[in-house]
């Protein structure tokens, strides 16, 4: 399969902002062929970028701007054949089965017992996906930045991240470790950034998006974490900064492949 992504992003800053970008598709060896170029300019002058690697091999591009600046960010990435999965370690299992700020699975732990209490394994993870798909309706700017699973559940709507959010705290709640994957996903629409989350069973790590918007197996990892507090694509590290322009392209060279809830598939 050949995939390849792309973003253009334009904000402006403040002085003494420092800016970590997470745009990049994450490297992985299982990759055939992986061309990629990243441009950041401001004013038509490059500007120093250094890369930073994350977990699962998600990487951070950050920048510094001591003045006031206006800032264009380029990047494609185009991909062939499929990642290897990932072996994790057991710390990588214990830390994604704890609560995390965006999915508070303690406070959701009453919810799943109820609606899950004998679902294990891939049932589980199937009726968590259906339940999450069929309680919250789809709404684009129906959150805030700082709604967690528990504000998702209570307004029974949201946008990607809070659907994942949901899935996540309660796979948790039932001891099963569970993540967020920032993802480039064609077929998406409209196209943006998307989030799903990635539930390790039967010794693997497996995606399930409950929006439903995009097939799952072509989508492409950019990274991953506890929540989207680890895997925001744009973000200050002091300073501030307002986003201007945001465009997102993600396609498959021939036919996207069919979606089907019921499929186990990992992120490749």
């Amino acid at each position: 399969m050949e995939r390849t992504a792309a973003v253009r992003l334009a904000f402006q800053t403040v002085a003494d902002t420092k800016v970590a970008l997470a745009v990049a598709v994450a490297r992985n060896a299982g990759y055939t062929s992986f061309e990629e170029s990243l441009s950041v300019t401001s004013g038509g002058e490059d500007i120093p970028v250094t890369e930073l690697s994350d977990h699962h091999g998600g990487r951070f591009h950050y920048m510094e701007f001591a003045e006031p600046a206006e800032v264009l960010v380029e990047y494609t990435a185009t991909i062939t054949g499929f990642a290897l999965p990932e072996e994790p370690g057991l710390m990588e299992l214990i830390r994604y089965v704890r609560p995390s700020r965006y999915a508070e699975s303690d406070r959701m732990l009453p919810t799943a017992y109820a609606e899950f209490g004998g679902f294990q394994g891939v049932e589980l993870l199937q009726a968590v996906r259906n339940w999450v798909f069929s309680e919250l309706r789809y709404l684009s700017g129906s959150s805030r930045g700082t709604d967690g699973a528990v504000e998702t559940l209570l307004h029974r709507r949201g946008v990607c991240r809070d659907f994942a959010h949901l899935a996540i705290s309660l796979l948790r709640s039932k001891n099963v470790p569970a993540r967020l994957a920032a993802v480039y996903a064609p077929g998406l629409s409209p196209m943006d950034f998307h989030a799903v989350a990635e539930a390790h069973i039967n010794g693997a790590w497996h995606v399930i998006d409950p929006t439903g918007l995009a097939p799952r197996e072509s989508m492409l990892r950019i990274t991953a974490g506890r929540d989207s507090s680890d895997t925001a694509f744009l973000s200050t590290v002091g300073g501030s900064l307002v986003l201007n322009e945001l465009r997102v392209t993600a396609i498959v060279n021939g036919e996207l492949p069919d979606e089907d809830p019921s499929k186990l598939v990992v992120l490749r």
